[in-house]
């Protein structure tokens, strides 16, 4: 949405437009003649090689491959998740037949390019041809010119324009038909009604300045801090790698700790202040999320033993993320003093509250608005009114809290309460908990996933300096506490 950006059409087949086999060719219930294809392989590999080229130097603010519908769906594509962006497009240059240049499939990309002339060197070093076919304007618009010829063989110059907003609810219609089909009752409308209200929109913390050395980090570091953590993992598990590196990153030496050393005894976490319970899907979830994992601790002495001391311990922090929370809610960790739980069983629950199936009855996987209230979590109280993106995917997520949320410590909620801003219809769309004094996390969204700008599907590119997402804060509040003590 960089003003006065232009777009460029690179075609990668050398051959003419052709609609055999297109998506049009399909819905009118045709399959065509004459299908695009690559007529020199030598061409298709420069041009592939140019485009990496504009990629490595900066000089691509965005870009789409020209597949499933043509040029005019690729074109709709690029506007579609952007609020208050439209093109002014002139396809006159590729020829006179504008249902051919729209519709055919030829393999080729468009690109969004700020610094034309940049571009335009690297196209010509490699021998590549461009066409520059529009330019972003700030209204929700195509404005599209093209020329066809008449049938008395006269040549004329035809501007229309599109709603992006209306076909983008046409181009998602058949998702959401799909979706009545797949989902619980009322989720599918859900979606439909808040899927393109819900904006995706950032506010970081105060701290943040995108910088490895506002943290104390180095990425190059080998000497040992003292500073010790443990990745507590079970078979079936898949987020540790990533969550060893944040920790890492941000001070931590990190040990990998499997239940089988737990249960053999060969690991007690004595000297460990922080243990992390990572993602993925323990047993493959077969008994239920994270719940074969939860026996492995209660039915074995060692690792119950193990697990017991620790908590029992002042200097300790805990974070379950994920399949790592749904342990920790079910093991009852997070709130573990007896006055609390006297307080849950007042207002209704049996005890400490465990996780549910998410509210649609799907696997929910998504980069999604999460808010940080006020709260006294070691890891997330910095970021006190914070919006930021994150990751998440899981099947049961959902937070089943009733009565007052005052009764919990919540840490993080998701941004818009209704689905799929909520993805699992968590109670007071609740996406995190904290324990009474701060020292224990349970997250459903992976914070370790969404700790780089590059990890994040849109990240402001005002901020493409940052060498770093502001989720590091987390993991460097953990740090200074355990440093602190």
């Amino acid at each position: 949405n960089i003003p006065g950006s232009k777009l460029y059409y690179i075609d990668f087949s050398k051959d003419e437009f052709k609609l055999g086999g297109s998506s049009l060719s399909q819905t009118l219930n045709c399959l065509g003649q004459h299908a695009p294809t690559v007529k020199d392989d030598v061409y298709f590999v420069r041009a592939f090689e140019a485009v990496q080229q504009l990629v490595k130097s900066n000089q691509i603010l965005a870009g789409h491959d020209i597949s499933s519908g043509g040029m005019i769906t690729t074109l709709l594509e690029m506007c579609f998740p952007v609020p208050g962006v439209g093109l002014k497009v002139d396809v006159s240059a590729l020829g006179n037949d504008p249902i051919k240049i729209l519709f055919s499939e030829n393999p080729g990309v468009i690109v969004q390019i700020q610094d034309e002339s940049a571009a335009r060197s690297i196209l010509a070093r490699y021998q590549v041809e461009s066409k520059r076919i529009g330019e972003v304007i700030f209204e929700r618009t195509i404005h599209l010119t093209s020329q066809l010829t008449t049938h008395n063989s006269q040549l004329v110059t035809h501007t229309t324009q599109f709603s992006i907003d209306s076909l983008r609810e046409t181009w998602f219609r058949t998702s959401y038909l799909l979706d009545k089909i797949q989902r619980t009752k009322d989720h599918a409308d859900l979606r439909m009604k808040n899927i393109f209200r819900q904006v995706l929109a950032y506010q970081f913390q105060p701290r943040f300045d995108g910088k490895f050395t506002t943290y104390g980090i180095d990425p190059k570091r080998r000497a040992p801090s003292g500073i010790k953590a443990a990745i507590i993992r079970e078979k079936g598990v898949n987020g540790d790698r990533e969550m060893a590196y944040a920790l890492y990153l941000a001070g931590f030496d990190v040990k990998d700790v499997h239940m089988t050393d737990l249960v053999a005894g060969r690991e007690d976490l004595s000297g460990v202040n922080m243990i992390v319970f990572v993602g993925g899907f323990s047993n493959s979830d077969v008994l239920g999320s994270a719940k074969g994992w939860a026996g492995a601790f209660l039915y074995n002495p060692k690792a119950k033993a193990a697990l017991e001391n620790f908590y029992s311990r002042s200097d300790t922090l805990s974070l379950g993320v994920c399949n790592g929370c749904q342990l920790m809610m079910e093991l009852g960790l997070v709130y573990r003093e007896e006055a609390s739980l006297e307080k849950f069983r007042k207002a209704g629950l049996s005890g400490h509250p465990k996780m549910q199936h998410n509210g649609s009855g799907k696997f929910e996987s998504t980069f999604i608005n999460v808010t940080i209230p006020q709260n006294n979590s070691v890891m997330l109280r910095s970021y006190a009114g914070a919006r930021l993106g994150v990751w998440l995917a899981h099947g049961e997520g959902q937070f089943k809290l009733p009565s007052d949320p005052s009764l919990y410590q919540v840490a993080a909620t998701f941004t818009y309460p209704e689905y799929p801003g909520n993805p699992n219809d968590s109670d007071f769309a609740v996406a995190a908990l904290a324990s009474h004094d701060g020292r224990h996390l349970v997250i459903m969204p992976h914070i370790e996933r969404s700790l780089f700008p590059w990890n994040w599907p849109y990240y402001s590119r005002q901020r493409k300096s940052d060498d770093i997402s502001p989720w590091i804060e987390a993991f460097v509040n953990a740090r200074d506490w355990v440093a602190g003590r």
